[in-house]
């Protein structure tokens, strides 16, 4: 149950950041596209409170910082699947730790009055996303259950796409497509996090002919296993779906957004704009009869 709900909180913040950026970002892209430039978080556009502006940034710390204590509480589970004499997912929970400890440093240095410049921060992110992006593989290569094995590689992909992503943004900062495809990266891991802990921790979600472990503590490798290769192909061909439904869903919010906040600023440049208005002395019929008297006279 502490899994699943581990998993659904981290659904729940990775979705809420992925949608925050790219609204964020589309609509500083919309406001000035010519002199536009990516950015690792973007502050609240206006608010009586300055403390209040970076709480993108509060959010990712509160967040990450959950994170952590969950690995280390983690770690400090015994592991009844020892493989030799090595607790295996007691390092690893260490080494996911360390890591997010790398990602809370990023963004305690953003939040202080550091001079670090946005193709200096991407590059970081970048970096971090690639070991963490290594780390996954390690962690799928290490599983004794195929299920468990599927969800961390693919979240070792999205990892790789984020870190691709990150080191675009750092070579060509005013890329827009890139920023977007970020954020929408950000989402689509939100949605895997959902997935990973139904298809793992919900009885209900399991595929058939897949089955916990009641002896073995939920998110310790091997805790979920399937019996026969017949279900335990047809488990891996239902994620590789639900896959392919979660980039159909982050499609759709990041056209939904993209078209709402194109709407939003279109319409406040037509309310906001500035239309010349005719004087009473040049009205068309007063322009036309003085031309015509003057083509009058020259004929005469």
């Amino acid at each position: 149950m502490g899994s699943l709900l581990y998993q659904a909180l981290s659904s729940s913040a990775l979705l809420s950041l992925g949608l925050y950026h790219l609204i964020l970002t589309t609509l500083n892209y919309f406001k000035s596209p010519h002199t536009y430039t990516s950015k690792p978080y973007h502050p609240l556009p206006s608010s009586n409170h300055p403390r209040l502006r970076p709480i993108q940034l509060y959010f990712i710390i509160f967040s990450l910082s959950i994170a952590i204590v969950h690995h280390l509480i983690l770690a400090a589970d015994s592991d009844p699947l020892i493989k030799g004499a090595t607790p295996v997912h007691r390092l690893t929970s260490l080494q996911s730790a360390a890591l997010l400890f790398l990602f809370l440093i990023l963004s305690l240095s953003l939040l202080l009055p550091l001079p670090l410049s946005p193709d200096f921060s991407f590059s970081l992110l970048a970096l971090l996303f690639l070991l963490h992006s290594s780390l996954q593989s390690s962690l799928s290569s290490l599983q004794t259950s195929s299920l468990e094995a599927k969800c961390d590689s693919v979240s070792s992909n999205l990892s790789a796409l984020s870190s691709f992503l990150c080191l675009l943004l750092a070579c060509f900062p005013r890329l827009y497509p890139a920023d977007a495809a970020l954020a929408a990266s950000i989402c689509l891991r939100g949605l895997w996090a959902l997935q990973t802990g139904l298809s793992l921790y919900a009885e209900a979600f399991i595929p058939e002919g897949c089955h916990r472990l009641l002896d073995v503590v939920n998110g310790v490798e091997g805790s979920t296993q399937c019996d026969l290769d017949e279900s335990k192909f047809r488990a891996l061909a239902i994620l590789d779906l639900a896959f392919v439904v979660h980039v159909m869903l982050v499609m759709i919010i990041v056209l939904v957004a993209y078209a709402a906040v194109a709407t939003t600023v279109g319409t406040v440049r037509r309310v906001g704009s500035y239309e010349a208005l005719p004087t009473a002395t040049s009205s068309p019929t007063e322009s036309n009869h003085i031309q015509m008297k003057a083509l009058a006279g020259t004929q005469a």
